[in-house]
């Protein structure tokens, strides 16, 4: 699993946020476009493509795009 494959499927998820805005410290809660339908997404691109189903908690808990990167790889 890497980090820059994590943020690149982070971005894809984000249809107006500018892919440059993306990074490991990226706080993807602040960004305009953030949404609990983008949550949901989020935890159905996890399960698709690590295989990992994350709970809101987690996605709740991670501050930047590295923090839940770093609790997906921890549950997989």
């Amino acid at each position: 699993m890497e980090l820059n494959k994590f943020i690149e499927n982070m971005s894809y998820l984000f249809e107006e946020t500018d892919a440059s805005m993306f990074n490991a410290d990226t706080k993807f809660h602040d960004l305009d476009e953030w949404s609990s339908l983008i949550a949901l997404s989020v935890i159905a691109m996890v399960d698709e493509e690590y295989d990992v189903a994350l709970r809101g908690d987690d996605i709740r808990n991670a501050v930047t795009i590295e923090d839940l990167f770093n609790t997906v790889k921890s549950l997989s």
